[in-house]
């Protein structure tokens, strides 16, 4: 049996409700993580009252941002798997965790460009991380959110932010519809996130016996 090492998750959760599935998923996903012996770095980006508005001076690399937002950009630097926790609002994420993004996948922490080049190039994924998941809820139906809508959340993680940061495995759920959702349903749904969530990040096996 290979050894399985612990590795560092970011988990960030972005909704105000706390009584909502969203708040459900995440803790699945922290209990799970932390059953399988793995470091959690944990955000619920409403109840911490992340500051969403990016200032001018931040747009530019160099800017030596506040320690608050310095201290989100070293986790995700150092994170080895990210999962992300929202609803579907509008085709988007909520603007809370938009900011999040903004302010925390910066230049020079999550990419960065060629040497030489200005900005107008391909750029260069920073992010350490080997695995991104990300679980939406939302109630438009899959079907239609596909068919009239385009699904934009899946271009917007997949290919504008982790594709472009460098993190290659990707993978997405969104569970709906949850205002005609059954408590059944939302307890397979759990169960279905408890086993994604294993699946990317196994328990810890530290030692091999035999070996």
């Amino acid at each position: 049996m290979n050894k399985i090492p612990r590795v560092k998750i970011l988990v960030i959760l972005a909704h105000p409700d706390k009584s909502s599935f969203n708040h459900a998923i995440a803790g699945t996903v922290v209990r799970a993580l932390e059953e399988n012996r793995h470091e959690v770095i944990y955000h619920d980006l409403y109840t911490e009252r992340f500051s969403s508005t990016l200032t001018t001076a931040e747009i530019f690399k160099n800017f030596a941002v506040p320690r608050p937002i310095g201290k989100y950009c070293a986790e995700l630097a150092a994170a080895e798997g990210i999962i992300i926790v929202h609803p579907n609002w509008w085709g988007q994420p909520p603007a809370i965790l938009k900011g999040y993004i903004d302010r925390v996948f910066r230049p020079g922490v999550a990419y960065e460009f060629a040497e030489g080049d200005d900005g107008e190039g391909i750029p260069i994924g920073l992010l350490k991380a080997r695995a991104a998941l990300v679980f939406n809820t939302s109630n438009t139906g899959l079907e239609r959110e596909e068919e009239v809508f385009g699904d934009p959340l899946q271009s917007i993680w997949k290919r504008s932010v982790f594709d472009l940061c460098g993190v290659k495995t990707f993978y997405r759920r969104t569970f709906g519809v949850i205002v005609t959702s059954t408590l059944e349903d939302r307890r397979s749904w759990l169960d279905e996130v408890d086993a994604v969530v294993s699946s990317y990040f196994p328990a810890v096996i530290s030692r091999v016996r035999g070996a």
